[in-house]
């Protein structure tokens, strides 16, 4: 059997420009003699369309290209994922479905069964879950369609019922899945190993078809792919692009190499560059803006900009204090020109020395702090707004989940922007991305990767003044935020006490900070935003 994969990268609630997507798909994979063309999960409509799915029309609208797009299929069958209208009484208003369209027509309907609701998942909230799993013919074989969730169970341990059995118990000669999986680091060898199991579970092979694409905060992957009945790799896409791909499952696959460390700085590097790139034009964005410190994090902020939006379309700018070291202005201009794109020095001593004149009075017998440090941070936002309105160019936010999640960021100062490229990187995993940029030459200055990190606020001032060492910072963090664990099992894992109940406490102190935080893309398992969900006002320190 013949399946022509359209991995497509959809646009949430742009109906039109998806169905242009897939009936343009549909044709080139008919015209290269498909038995089957297969789409993403809930394709139409984009994924995750939230409470898109509650406007009055919304609903009618999708049904409409829905029709239109089974009206353009011929005898070669189409499966593709769309937000099905609940006709029950009672209920959610929609089913997460797969249309069975061929010669015009719909003639079958998969319904989703399993509705996560963990992470960034919030499915039952607009869905009702499927009863049954769809077995259609074609070409002679039975095919069972199943929608992304639905194969997650192969355990048994997410959920009381299990769609796997039912799968089984029909026999199919192949299951297909559509599904709009979004990617975190590790994520392409755990959906791997996943396949892996359900393909002897369902003792048939499996075709697999994932969305590529930014959407808000989540990036897809892709990464499609088709294992054989005893789960081994007969075929996979490419991951971060879109494909058109016919996979022929009689032919033999190739064991595919286990992912390096190169490989998977790799695969961070072209998931931000899809995430940044999508985030700004699907909203109507074709410039990037960056403040350039001289620092880390706004130099590897700026090299994923050019990649992702071209260096024609990028603006850095210094915004040099009193306090700025002339090797971090120095590194700014050096990393722009390495890069290619504009660059302006704007200076604030200006703007904040006028500041602390106007605010002397109110300050008067009180002594200097970190109030008059964020003046400085505010002062540069100021600036990098004022430029962002008047040319049109996305401010990017420089800072890393490391800081975000200690609070060592500026409210209305560094924090001000649209998208937050690297807020879900670790510092550490910012070095290891800055020496993968500098793979083959150097793009980031070498003093930006060997100096001590500093947010230059006062004279000689050092992240490590306010902070832990990076190393263990990000362990901490990784234990506590990601891994939901108590201060006392961190501790017994052998951090100092002392350092532990620092950082869990600025954690939990700098939620309000956060909360106002420019959208961030995801890159780990569980990231700053709509994934995790705890409350300003709080006083549980377990």
């Amino acid at each position: 059997m013949r399946l022509g994969v359209a991995q497509l990268n959809a646009t949430v609630g742009d109906l039109d420009g998806n169905l242009a997507l897939a009936v343009d798909a549909y044709e080139q994979l008919v015209g290269q003699g498909v038995d089957v063309v297969v789409y993403p999960e809930l394709f139409l409509c984009g994924y995750p369309p939230r409470d898109l799915l509650l406007k009055s029309r919304f609903g009618k609208d999708l049904s409409d290209r829905l029709d239109a797009f089974a009206k353009q299929t011929g005898p070669t069958p189409a499966i593709i994922g769309y937000a099905e209208t609940s006709n029950r009484e009672s209920g959610k208003p929609y089913f997460n479905s797969a249309a069975w369209c061929v010669e015009g027509a719909i003639t079958g309907i998969a319904r989703k069964r399993l509705l996560p609701t963990y992470d960034v998942f919030d499915e039952t909230r607009y869905f009702e879950p499927g009863d049954e799993t769809l077995i259609v013919e074609c070409k002679g074989k039975q095919l069972a369609v199943t929608i992304c969730e639905d194969v997650w169970n192969v355990e048994g341990d997410l959920y009381e019922s299990n769609p796997l059995d039912d799968v089984r118990q029909a026999s199919p000669d192949l299951v297909l899945n559509l599904s709009a999986s979004p990617w975190h680091r590790g994520k392409q060898r755990i959906r791997r190993e996943l396949l892996a199991k359900v393909a002897p579970r369902c003792e048939c092979p499996v075709v697999y078809v994932n969305a590529v694409g930014g959407n808000d905060e989540l990036i897809f992957d892709g990464g499609s792919m088709a294992v054989d009945e005893e789960g081994r790799p007969l075929a996979t896409l490419p991951a971060f692009t879109e494909s058109l791909r016919v996979i022929d499952l009689s032919e033999d696959g190739a064991p595919l190499p286990p992912e390096s460390e190169s490989g998977s700085l790799d695969n961070l590097r072209k998931a931000l560059v899809l995430g940044l790139r999508d985030y700004a034009h699907k909203t109507g964005f074709k410039k990037g803006l960056v403040g350039l410190s001289g620092g880390i994090d706004s130099a590897v902020t700026c090299a994923l900009a050019a990649e992702a939006l071209g260096p024609e379309n990028v603006m850095g700018i210094s915004l040099p204090s009193a306090i700025s070291s002339q090797h971090s202005k120095d590194d700014a201009a050096s990393l722009a020109t390495n890069l290619g794109i504009q660059f302006s020095t704007l200076a604030i001593q200006g703007i904040v020395e006028a500041a602390t004149t106007e605010l002397a009075p109110l300050f008067k017998y009180l002594p200097a702090d970190v109030t008059e440090e964020n003046v400085q941070a505010r002062a540069r936002g100021l600036l990098l707004m004022a430029v962002s309105n008047k040319l049109g160019a996305l401010l990017l936010t420089t800072g890393n989940k490391s800081e975000l999640a200690v609070g060592y960021c500026t409210l209305y100062g560094d924090m001000c922007g649209g998208l937050a490229v690297i807020s879900d990187l670790p510092k550490m995993q910012v070095f290891a991305l800055a020496r993968h940029f500098n793979r083959d030459r150097e793009v980031i200055p070498e003093s930006t990767l060997t100096k001590p990190p500093s947010a230059e606020l006062r004279p000689d001032q050092k992240d490590s003044d306010s902070l832990p060492d990076y190393e263990t910072l990000d362990a901490v963090l990784e234990r506590y935020v990601e891994l939901g664990q108590s201060t006392q099992e961190i501790i017994e894992a052998g951090f100092g006490e002392a350092v532990v109940i620092d950082v869990v406490g600025k954690v939990d102190r700098n939620e309000y900070k956060r909360k106002q935080a420019a959208p961030g893309l995801k890159t780990t398992p569980l990231a700053f935003g709509v994934g995790r969900r705890m409350p300003i006002v709080q006083k549980y320190s377990g």
